[in-house]
């Protein structure tokens, strides 16, 4: 899906998962699992709970995401 149809939203990396998967809690306390972008895999970007996180979301799935960056 092209990035123009996606959603961008801010949240808070609560729990770390196997795999590169995170539990997010978003800003208006909605959680999703999302996983980390390839671009950051590339650039070794490690996340621990209590990470703010940019991330993007498809408007047709929204328990899953994909973080595209860390905040400071």
């Amino acid at each position: 899906m092209s990035s123009e149809g996606s959603i961008e939203v801010e949240g808070t990396v609560i729990t770390v998962l196997p795999g590169t998967m995170f539990r997010v809690v978003l800003d208006n306390k909605h959680e999703v699992l999302a996983h980390i972008s390839g671009k950051m895999r590339k650039h070794f970007v490690r996340l621990t709970a209590g990470d703010r996180v940019r991330m993007l979301m498809s408007p047709y799935d929204l328990s899953k995401a994909r973080i595209t960056f860390r905040l400071r």
